[in-house]
């Protein structure tokens, strides 16, 4: 793998990015590579959460949504819809899981704030199912994982804010 230099890339060695279906990761190279006899620019994404390493071809970043880490005033849209009245689940859970699995895998920190809100139980209120909580348990951790980088605090520090705010909220 020979390194290349670029110019004008919308994305850096070190910068931190999203990308839709896996979450926050840090570009850790830009390569070159010959796939199928062509010679491909890549970036070379480390996603810490997920223990994986993926190649994004520079002209297919954009197409696949990668994209900045949020702005904090995207942020604090975000904030603002998890602190908003969670919506009635009056559909059954495969159709609500289809709906909350799309707004994870959309990237978007407004609408994955949306999952886990509606998902969030007080410790009060019954326990959620094995595939509610797995779903909850994912969204928080790719908001709170964008939280921390646009706030610069630890990833569990930005796990408490966000839990805080909720049971505020609730």
């Amino acid at each position: 793998m020979a390194r290349v230099k670029s110019k004008k890339l919308p994305f850096s060695i070190k910068d931190y990015v999203v990308y839709p279906t896996h979450g926050v990761g840090q570009v850790t190279e830009i390569s070159s590579e010959e796939i199928a006899g062509f010679s491909l620019q890549l970036y070379v994404i480390h996603f810490t959460a997920e223990k994986m390493t993926l190649r994004v071809p520079v002209e297919k970043a954009e197409y696949a949504g990668l994209r900045k880490i949020s702005s904090k005033d995207n942020m604090q849209n975000a904030i603002k819809a998890l602190r908003g009245k969670a919506r009635a689940k009056r559909t059954m859970w495969s159709r609500r899981a289809q709906e909350y699995e799309m707004k994870i895998n959309s990237g978007d920190p407004v609408a994955i704030a949306e999952v886990v809100r509606d998902l969030y139980r007080k410790p009060d209120q019954p326990d959620q199912s094995y595939s509610e909580r797995q779903m909850y348990e994912s969204a928080l951790g790719r908001l709170a994982l964008e939280v921390a980088l646009v706030e610069k605090i630890e990833p569990d520090a930005a796990t408490e804010k966000l839990e805080s705010l909720l049971l505020k909220a609730a």
